[in-house]
């Protein structure tokens, strides 16, 4: 490094070890950022690695985890520049036959995890007054779907916090992003569905089920999604701007499926998504 070169700035990338968030701390080396990538598998990470990211083991919803995370990021970059809060996970099965123990479980992994790392990092953003949030929800957090009740009650309350924590941050100058993926290629489906028949293949809802596991199947099929790489050139994009738009919706059927909730009403959206079931 020259001595007229600045630092590289730093950027943690949660969830990396698959899917968007291996996309996006790709995205974020190639622009030029000090990637750190956390995810339970530091295996997973190898390539990422290889290009230049520092791999942390962590699950979001040990607190022991996060907070050891935390610490070494901090003492070794001092700050973070961009916090990509991208780890998560779908529980679908019906309301009445996911146990209170497994919901609460989707709340530490997709909303208590996240704000508990952004509480440790967000000290060192307020020091020097900048640094952007992107909190990855979903076009689920705008919308809901046959048995996703818990899943999008997580990803609806990612919304409202994000909304609620942008106002708190603006005026110390960091930024909170929203990104609202919609079906990107990551195999989410083939989970959603595996969780489904497990969980409510049987019983009451096994009718509704067996007909939400073959919708989803065709929905998500793969090679019919949106590539996660674009996903992490929208992340790229708000994080460059100097005044970013508070979400980006972006991926198959993410626009039009907010707009038709918001334009025509819950009972409209209600008919479509039953109109799917047939």
């Amino acid at each position: 490094m020259s001595k007229t070169s600045k630092p590289a700035k730093t950027a943690v990338v949660t969830g990396a070890s698959s899917g968007m968030g291996h996309a996006i701390a790709l995205q974020l080396i190639k622009d030029g950022y000090r990637v750190y990538v956390a995810a339970r598998s530091v295996d997973k990470m190898a390539d990422l690695v290889a290009e230049g990211a520092i791999a942390i083991k962590m699950d979001i919803s040990v607190a022991a985890d996060v907070d050891a995370a935390a610490q070494t990021i901090l003492s070794q970059a001092g700050t973070v520049d961009v916090l990509v809060n991208n780890a998560g996970y779908g529980l679908f099965g019906a309301m009445e036959d996911i146990g209170i123990d497994e919901a609460r479980y989707q709340f530490e992994v997709n909303v208590f995890g996240p704000a508990r790392l952004t509480q440790l990092l967000l000290p060192a953003m307020r020091a020097k007054r900048a640094g952007t949030i992107v909190n990855i929800t979903s076009m689920g957090g705008k919308i809901y779907t046959l048995l996703g009740s818990w899943y999008h009650a997580t990803k609806h309350a990612l919304e409202g916090w994000s909304d609620c924590l942008r106002l708190e941050l603006e005026p110390l100058g960091i930024r909170v992003v929203v990104i609202e993926p919609g079906i990107i290629d990551t195999g989410f489906g083939d989970v959603v569905v595996d969780g489904i028949l497990k969980r409510s293949g049987d019983g009451a809802y096994a009718e509704v089920t067996q007909r939400v596991a073959k919708v989803t199947l065709q929905s998500y099929k793969l090679g019919t999604g949106t590539k996660p790489e674009v996903i992490a050139r929208v992340i790229s994009k708000a994080i460059k701007a100097r005044r970013p738009k508070t979400r980006y919706a972006a991926g198959r059927y993410a626009k039009m499926m907010i707009s038709v909730r918001k334009w025509f009403g819950d009972r409209a959206f209600d008919s479509l998504i039953l109109s799917q079931m047939k």
